[in-house]
């Protein structure tokens, strides 16, 4: 009996489809229709490449040579990973309200609308309707801030670095600034304050200790090259013990002796008392111009509860320099930012509804109670989903703010626990939870996977989510 001799990579080669006849197929026109043909074609192009390369090193076709379903499923496979989206949405149940690395504060639904009716149509971004000429862009916020704070103006960057940069850099290029040793602050990804004054151009000049600094300190360093003297609220870490720091205004009363000016990055500012909800009181901007700061720059996505920004108040004179510098092109916001920044400055007009219309300050207020009771009914309708691999309990626990906001304080919350029993696995677990359609983020703590659900705002699309996940285990 005669053996068949192998076939040659030649008549291989030559079985493998053309690029046209593949296009031709059903299967493959509908897939142009809803991609592109170009695509489709980069698609097949890569997957013949791909066969070429196996019958030259294995001398063998794809098993899809044989069935063009299994070429069009990895088609779709591949074209619908190129088509998908990054930024998508997912579950924060991290125990951190404004997580850095999940877009920090979520929106209000007037800021969503606002940024919509932006994106769809055009808008006076820059024209007076009213006088029929060009205007600033930043002019209704400017004009939102003074009504809040009491500020002559406001210039609004892409976020509060910015801000501070911007702000160095038109007071103080080539000078001197002053700034305590013990505000020398980090922010993330490793920026220093000394950093952001090189890059400004000024020097700095360090006065007092790590933890204590007085008024003398600053009165026996200005200098006649002193442009200003800087405060920077320390919001991301606290020194307690035998410290010692000058009053905003008495640093007032001082540069306003010695034609200076006083300049304060205040981080993540806030314009309302969070000491309603169980938090410290954070310095306002507010308060920090009726103690005779120049100039206090904080952010729009943190505290406030806005879009990622950086807000720069107080003096006319002063903001006019800012908004002139050569950097606020390059450090200006879209339209879409000042969309949602607004309506978000909107809803402190309204004291009564603000914390119910924005998201962050919903979450802050949530009693305990009723995050108890969201507990009891996820724990009851999900317990027969992942059993009998998995238990679901409910434990207290602690929520931070987060973004470098009040490091030491938190709110009580209630987490629901996944603890792992009879073959079940957390680490397991939680990647199917990331793997959802919009992914589950919770954290792992003492052989549990909790899901903090004082982050929680959508009740009964999580307990969809989470019984589908169930379901699929």
């Amino acid at each position: 009996m005669m053996t068949q001799a192998p076939e040659t990579p030649q008549a291989l080669y030559r079985a493998l489809p053309s690029m046209d006849s593949l296009l031709a197929e059903p299967s493959f026109v509908v897939l142009q229709q809803s991609y592109g043909k170009v695509a489709v074609k980069a698609a097949l192009d890569s997957q013949l490449k791909a066969a070429r390369s196996l019958i030259g090193s294995e001398r063998r076709l794809p098993t899809w040579c044989g069935e063009l379903a299994q070429l069009h499923g990895c088609l779709v496979d591949q074209l619908s990973k190129d088509y998908s989206h990054s930024l998508i949405p997912v579950w924060n149940l991290t125990g951190t309200i404004l997580h850095t690395n999940l877009g920090r504060a979520q929106q209000s639904e007037a800021a969503i609308r606002a940024v919509t009716s932006v994106m769809r149509y055009p808008t006076p971004l820059e024209f007076e309707l009213a006088a029929g000429e060009r205007g600033h862009r930043d002019n209704a916020i400017s004009a939102l801030i003074q009504r809040l704070t009491g500020a002559e103006a406001c210039c609004v960057v892409n976020n509060n670095a910015a801000a501070v940069l911007l702000m160095l850099s038109a007071v103080a290029a080539g000078k001197e600034v002053i700034v305590s040793r013990g505000e020398l602050v980090e922010i993330g990804g490793a920026f220093r304050i000394p950093d952001i004054m090189r890059q400004a151009g000024c020097t700095l000049v360090e006065v007092g200790s790590t933890n204590r600094t007085h008024l003398k300190d600053y009165e026996q360093a200005i200098t006649e090259n002193t442009a200003a003297i800087m405060k920077v609220h320390t919001s991301n870490y606290h020194i307690s013990g035998f410290t010692a720091a000058v009053e905003e205004a008495r640093l007032g009363q001082l540069c306003r002796e010695r034609g200076i000016s006083l300049i304060s990055d205040l981080g993540s500012g806030s314009l309302t008392d969070l000491r309603r909800f169980g938090l410290k009181q954070e310095p306002t901007p507010q308060a920090m111009l009726a103690d005779g700061v120049d100039l206090v720059s904080f952010s729009g996505d943190k505290l406030l509860g806005g879009p990622q920004s950086g807000l720069i108040v107080g003096k006319q004179s002063l903001i006019k320099q800012l908004q002139s510098h050569p950097l606020k092109r390059a450090l200006r916001c879209d339209k879409l930012i000042l969309a949602a920044l607004e309506a978000t400055l909107i809803h402190y007009l309204n004291p009564e509804t603000l914390d119910t219309e924005l998201p962050i300050m919903a979450k802050f207020a949530r009693s305990q109670e009723t995050l108890w009771q969201i507990g009891r009914r996820l724990q009851q309708a999900l317990a027969a989903h992942f059993e009998p691999r998995y238990r679901i309990e409910l434990v207290e626990c602690q929520t931070q703010v987060g973004s470098g906001s009040q490091p030491d304080t938190f709110l009580p919350s209630v987490a629901l626990c996944f603890i792992a029993r009879d073959g079940g696995s957390l680490s397991l677990l939680e990647q199917h939870f990331k793997q959802a359609a919009r992914p589950v983020i919770g954290r792992m703590s003492n052989d549990q996977l909790r899901l903090d659900l004082r982050g929680l705002d959508r009740e009964a699309e999580l307990l969809a989510e989470l019984s589908t996940l169930g379901v699929q285990l």
